[in-house]
Formats: C-alpha cells, sequence, structure tokens
C-alpha cells in the first residue's frame, strides 16, 4: 500500500510538472502595471490610456488555461488613417484555450470572422477577411462601411471575399493592426511595418510605433500565439524539417496567386457567379479566392499545409506538435493566408468566457524563468552616428521589461527609458545633448548590454 501510495503522489507530481512547464500555460506576457497608449491622426506625442497591456492573469486546470486579458499591446496603437472612428479599447475578456489541442479527423472546419486565436500579448488574431464581398447582383462591393448589404447578410458565403492585407494597408498601425469596434487585432504577421525588407507603408515614420517581434532570419522565431483549436503560432522562421534539422530557413506558404486575367472560376478551377476582372482598382489578390493551394511534398518540408501549419519540433515542443506560422514573402511582407487559413487543423475548443466554472490554478511566472541572456539578444542600436532620435531594436520577443540607459564619456547618466515586455522598441531623443561619445546600457537586473553611440553635432 506504501509502494502504491508512492507511486500515485510520483505520478501526480510528474503531471504537475508537466502542466506548470505546458507553453499553452507559460507563454503568455503578464503584466499588472503598465497601461496602453495610442496615437491620434496629425498628432505623434502618444496619449496615456488607463487601461493594463498584455494579459493579466493565467489559470489552468488538468484539462484548460484560462487566461485574462485586456486585448491591448505595450506596443503603441493607432492611428488608423482610413477614416476607421475606433480605438483600441479594453475587451476585459478571459479566453479559454485546451492544454492539450487534438486533430479535426473529420470536414475541416473554416476559420471565421472575429477572433480565431490571441496572441501572447493577449491581442487578437483575425483571418484573411474584412467583412467586404462581392455582390454580383449590383456589380458592386458590399459589407463593410460604406457599402450596401451583403445578400444573406454579413455570415453569408460569398463567391468573391475581400482580402483585408491589401485592401485597408491604409489603415492598419505601425504593428500592422487596426481595431474593429474596439477590438483590436493582427489578421497577419505582427512584425511592425518598418522592419521588413521591403518597406510597403510609411506609417512608421510618421507615428513611431513597434509590432509584438522582430523578424530574425539567423535562428527559429519565438511562439507568438495560439489558435483557438488550441495549437501554438510562430513567427515566420523555423527548422526546415520536421524533426528539427536542416538549420533555419524562412517557413512558406503553399498558397500561391492564380494566373487569371476574369474571375470565373474558383481556386479548385469550378465555374462561379463572375466577379470584378483584374484591374488596378481590384488587382490580382484583391480577394482570397485569387489564391490556389498546391499541396507540397516531402521534397519541401519548409511548406506548408492548407491550414498555413505543419507538425514540427520547436524549442518549447522538442518532441513535436503541429504549428502554424505567421508566413511573409522573401522581403517579409505578409503572405497569404498570413496566419491561419483558410481553415483549422484541429477541433475548435477555445472560446471567450464570461466564469471559470471548474477548480483552476493560477499560473506566476518566475523572474528567472522569464529572463534571457542579454548577451545572446541580437540588438541593434541606430543610426550610429545620430543626431536627433537613437533607437534600440530588439531582434527578437521581449519577454520582460528591460531598462534603457544612456551615459556621457564620464558616466553620468544623461537619458534613461524602458523597452517594455510584448514590444523591441525604445528610443532616446538627442537633440539637446553634446556631441561625442556615449554607452547605451540595456539591462534586465541579471545580465546586461552595452553598445557605444556617437552623437553628432545638429
Amino acid at each position: 500500500m506504501k509502494k502504491q501510495l508512492l507511486f500515485v503522489i510520483a505520478l501526480f507530481a510528474v503531471s504537475f510538472a508537466q502542466a506548470q512547464i505546458n507553453p499553452a500555460i507559460t507563454a503568455w506576457l503578464q503584466n499588472t502595471t503598465v497601461t496602453a497608449r495610442h496615437y491620434v491622426k496629425n498628432n505623434s506625442t502618444p496619449i496615456n490610456d488607463a487601461d493594463l497591456v498584455n494579459v493579466q492573469k493565467v489559470q489552468y486546470s488538468t484539462d484548460y488555461v484560462y487566461v485574462t486579458a485586456t486585448g491591448l499591446p505595450s506596443y503603441i496603437t493607432g492611428p488608423f488613417l482610413d477614416g476607421n472612428p475606433s480605438l483600441a479599447t479594453s475587451q476585459n475578456a478571459i479566453f479559454k484555450f485546451p492544454q492539450n489541442p487534438a486533430a479535426n479527423a473529420g470536414a475541416a472546419i473554416g476559420t471565421t470572422g472575429g477572433n480565431i486565436g490571441i496572441f501572447i500579448n493577449g491581442v487578437a488574431l483575425f483571418d484573411y477577411r474584412d467583412g467586404v464581398a462581392w455582390n454580383a447582383t449590383t456589380n458592386a462591393l458590399c459589407g463593410g462601411p460604406g457599402n450596401s448589404p451583403c445578400p444573406g447578410g454579413p455570415t453569408a458565403s460569398l463567391p468573391w471575399n475581400r482580402d483585408a492585407i491589401p485592401a485597408e494597408k491604409g489603415g492598419f498601425d505601425c504593428a500592422k493592426a487596426h481595431p474593429a469596434m474596439g477590438n483590436y487585432h493582427h489578421h497577419q504577421n505582427p512584425s511592425a511595418f518598418n522592419l521588413d525588407l521591403n518597406v510597403i507603408s510609411t506609417i512608421c515614420t510618421l507615428y513611431n510605433a513597434d509590432g509584438l517581434y522582430a523578424i530574425d532570419s539567423s535562428k527559429h522565431s519565438p511562439l507568438i500565439g495560439f489558435a483557438y483549436d488550441g495549437f501554438p503560432i510562430y513567427g515566420a522562421y523555423g527548422f526546415k524539417n520536421a524533426d528539427g534539422t536542416g538549420g533555419i530557413t524562412r517557413i512558406k506558404s503553399s498558397y500561391s496567386l492564380r494566373n487569371i486575367t476574369t474571375r470565373t472560376t474558383g481556386p479548385t478551377g469550378a465555374a462561379v457567379t463572375s466577379g470584378p476582372a483584374v484591374s488596378t482598382t481590384y488587382p490580382l489578390g484583391y480577394f482570397r479566392e485569387d489564391y490556389a493551394y498546391t499541396a507540397t511534398s516531402a521534397a519541401t518540408p519548409d511548406y506548408l499545409d492548407g491550414h498555413n501549419g505543419r507538425f514540427c519540433m520547436t524549442p518549447e515542443y522538442p518532441n513535436g506538435i503541429y504549428c502554424y506560422f505567421a508566413t511573409v514573402d522573401a522581403n517579409w511582407n505578409s503572405a497569404y493566408p498570413y496566419v491561419v487559413g483558410p481553415t483549422f487543423y484541429g477541433k475548435i475548443v477555445a472560446s471567450k468566457v464570461t466564469i471559470i466554472s471548474e477548480a483552476v490554478t493560477t499560473y506566476t511566472p518566475s523572474a528567472t524563468g522569464l529572463s534571457k541572456s542579454l548577451e545572446k539578444v541580437q540588438v541593434k542600436v541606430f543610426p550610429n552616428p545620430a543626431s536627433d532620435l537613437l533607437i534600440i531594436q530588439m531582434l527578437d520577443l521581449n519577454v520582460e521589461d528591460l531598462s534603457v540607459e544612456l551615459f556621457d564619456v564620464q558616466g553620468k547618466l544623461v537619458a534613461q527609458t524602458t523597452l517594455l515586455q510584448g514590444s523591441t522598441i525604445a528610443y532616446f531623443d538627442i537633440q539637446t545633448l553634446y556631441a561625442g561619445q556615449y554607452l547605451v546600457k540595456i539591462s534586465n537586473g541579471k545580465t546586461i548590454a552595452t553598445h557605444k553611440v556617437t552623437v553628432a553635432a545638429n
């Protein structure tokens, strides 16, 4: 009896330890002190908000993880220059995720409008759509602001559905996101526009902001979120092969634009109700159905399946799990289907809940577990020399608040700021500093990184 009791205790301890280290519990960026900020049009000074950013609480049971979050990021949101009257506002939500997600053996479940997952900072993930489609009866767009309603209502399935990424680019902020009735969300890779190799929006120049992480092609991208089927979402780069070998490579979408000039057939080639001809007004890629999926083979393991994922080994899941990726092209511009879709791989389990109706344990992250050695983190300090603004950019996911200090050659502290958890940028206004040599010191309280910079005369 004693041996049996010891065995049960040991088994419980192992189970508890496994639960503790499940990334579905530990990956969330928790914050209870930092509040949100936003920009408004024609004002490059951010406005401070009262609501907290990132995730406020993580609780878990044997089967589920409950994430309490405002849906607001630590990076500055806005402005939204397409006339969107909404601001990013607190969603005050509890999200329920499965600890052990399962593949869906039946017919694939399509993604829908609204939340289809959340990022580790609690910000919503939407799929490609923006609620606008083509009405063949009126030969005009329908749905969304300024358009007549679509036949069948907002949830009806129409042959030609607009892709939010090209259509709403003018309304995305620097982090490639915008709000819908206050629900701030990304449709795509949450790395700032100005960090792409080919910069397709000037919004970051006008309103200095950032995104959740910065792409680094030299290492496996971080775990950045979870889809509503419970499977993890990674950034743009990963191991080439599913078994963790083959080196780091850009993980690629298996969807490509069709070679069409008229919109009379769907992605599989079947005849459908006509949409507008391909033109400068409705370019190829303007509608989701402009893309077709090509199944890949074992010879191209760095290409994803029709859900935009694959089974793979990752730093967080060394034994392997099915993963989605935030796909980009060779220029790091977002690539359809962007994150998840057009269907889920797994069973849809996650949801928003108003109460937690089972016994749960609150997860408190340890400072030791969160900290990274700053000696191993790539940080860019630019421009160098600098005369107006000195920017400190982390090429990674920042999991903790970092102290950033600027010293002159005598060792005097002349400026200080914080590089916030869930953001990758900090900066100093140096217009009033004397020309000369300075030292930037970045610290998490355990390790320190330093960079020498030159301030040029104004």
